[in-house]
Parts: C-alpha cells; structure tokens; sequence
C-alpha cells in the first residue's frame, strides 16, 4: 500500500511524534510498503520534502492508499485530522473521531469509565478559578495534570498543600481543564490491543520506573524505566487486565490500535485492577511499549503495521457501506 505517515504537529509531543513517524516509516518498507513522509510543522502546516501539502475533501491525499497518523497530542490525537481524514474520505489507522476526543479528555473519559463502573482512580476536575475545596477527599500525594495533553507533559506531584497552588498554575499553562488523581499505590501496568469489532489484548507489562514517578524524564530518557513483560503479578491479575483493557476499547468505540494504562495494587494483598487512561496513538518505535507489548505476544513489529493499515481499510469500508 500507498501510505501517508502523518507526523511531527502542532503539540509539544512534536519531537516524540517525529522518531515514532521515522520508526513506522521504517517498518512499512521492510514490509513491501511505500511510505510517503508528510510533515506537520509546529505551526500547523503539511508539507512534503519542503512542498505544501493541501486535503481537498472527497479526494484523498497524494494517492495514498491509507493514512497513517503518528501524532501525540491536541492537534493530532485528539480527533481534529481524523475529522479531516474523514472529510477527505481516506481510510485511516486508529480510532475514529469520537474515540479519539473522548480519550484525550482525561475528565470525560474518566466519567465515562465511572458510568460503566469500571473500577478506577480517584479524581476531580479543576478549571481555572474553582475552588479546591473538591480536592480534600483525595488525600495527598496528588497528581495535578492539564486535561487533555499526554507524555507527562505538565505535570505535577504535590507532596503537601502548600505545592498544590504551583502544580495547578504549571497545568493551567497546558489546559484550562486540569484533571487532579489520588495517588495509587501498586504497579503500573500496561496492555496493548489491537482490533475493530473484535479487538485482541496483549499480554500485559510492567512498568519499572527508575525514577520517583513516571513523569516525561523517566519515559524519555535511557534508563528511566524497563519494560517486564509478562507484568509479574498472578495469572488471574493479567488475565483481568487483559480483560478491562478489551473492555475499555470497546466503551470508548475504539478502532485499531491502543494503550490501555493501569495501576495494579499489591499482587500479595487485593492486587485490585485500576483503569488510568487509554492512549489511541500510543508512542510507536520498535522499542516503544504498544509494539513490545504485541511483540512479547507473537506479533512482530512489521506484521503489526500490516495489520493496522488491514484494519484501517477495513473500518472505511465498513463505514462507507452505510446509508446515511
């Protein structure tokens, strides 16, 4: 297949987006695909190999055979190019419009999680100018962050009252939506699924984090975190996880691919499973969590790839066969 790479954006995970793009574009060679590199600049505009790129609706975009969006972030993950990739009716990999905004909003995804009763983190949403007076019943330590922004970005641990004020001022500059969880203690643990209508979980991994939380350092850097596949909890645990994560894809009408992230409490004591977000765009290097995830579970990187731009094709089809 023809497939356009959409990377880089106009978020501050552009850099991010950028090695995760190179990785795919990598991938979809060896696997007999031809690439075609479709830059965002941080000011919004597409460009390839320097020259404007226009989307005229209805026509697709540069005889690509589907689109590949490698984006983090508003601008990207949050369903704003897959309402354009609509609008120019070309078939893409991940989740659709709907899915995709619903994730990014830590706040509704999280009321949407809580109306199914899925078991899950504490939490309070704060604008800018409420009163913190619905934070009291969280407990300290804290973790204030900017609604709809990933990658740590922004984020802070409040250790004491006196930290709260500076934390929700370094959010407000993100989001004027800011998400406040309680701690929770356990492990965190993440499961990869692939699928439209009948998606597929990985086997779950755990995130060792060298570092006093999983803040962008400890993502980012060497050495900041290992990844143990499997998640070293009981089998039971893994299988819940695996469970929860198809369920949450499906709650949110997901399509393709995502990162479902959860916090396992003490295998020795409860190990209660808690669901913290769902990532439709997760990071995409051969070493980055989604693809070692599938890849630990007998699906390697290049076969993956082949199996999104399948799915993707498969999704607009599906969707073009109704009436509307």
């Amino acid at each position: 297949m023809r497939v356009a790479v959409l990377s880089g954006g106009r978020s501050s995970e552009h850099e991010i987006s950028l090695a995760s793009a190179a990785a795919v574009r990598a991938g979809l060679t060896e696997g007999g695909h031809e690439p075609i590199d479709v830059r965002i600049s941080r000011g919004g505009a597409w460009s390839i190999d320097g020259a404007p790129v226009s989307v005229e609706p209805g026509a697709g975009l540069l005889g690509a055979d589907v689109a590949f969006p490698v984006l983090h972030g508003p601008y990207g993950e949050d369903g704003v190019v897959q309402g354009l990739l609509e609008v120019a009716d070309l078939p893409y990999v991940g989740a659709g419009v709907m899915a995709s905004a619903v994730s990014m909003d830590k706040v509704l995804f999280k009321e949407l999680m809580a109306r199914a009763d899925v078991p899950q983190v504490d939490y309070a949403a704060l604008r800018e100018g409420d009163d913190p007076v619905a934070l009291e019943g969280l407990g300290l330590p804290l973790f204030v962050k900017p609604a709809r922004l990933g990658s740590s970005v922004g984020i802070s641990k409040v250790s004491s009252r006196d930290e709260l004020g500076g934390a929700l001022t370094a959010a407000f500059e993100h989001d004027p939506l800011a998400i406040v969880e309680a701690f929770a203690d356990g492990m965190e643990v993440e499961c990869s699924v692939l699928g439209n209508s009948e998606p597929i979980a990985s086997q779950p991994g755990e995130i060792v984090v060298n570092a006093d939380w999983y803040d962008y350092e400890a993502k980012y850097e060497p050495g900041g975190m290992d990844l143990q596949v499997p998640a070293r909890v009981p089998e039971p645990v893994r299988e819940r996880v695996r469970e929860l994560a198809v369920e949450v894809f499906k709650l949110v009408d997901c399509a393709g691919m995502a990162r479902v992230d959860f916090f396992v409490g003490d295998p020795s004591g409860d190990a209660r499973v808690l669901v913290n977000e769902l990532n439709t765009i997760p990071g995409f290097t051969t070493t980055s969590v989604y693809a070692k995830l599938f890849e630990e579970s007998g699906v390697p990187y290049v076969e993956l790839l082949d199996r999104l731009l399948a799915l993707a094709v498969e999704r607009h089809e599906r969707e073009r066969s109704y009436r509307y």
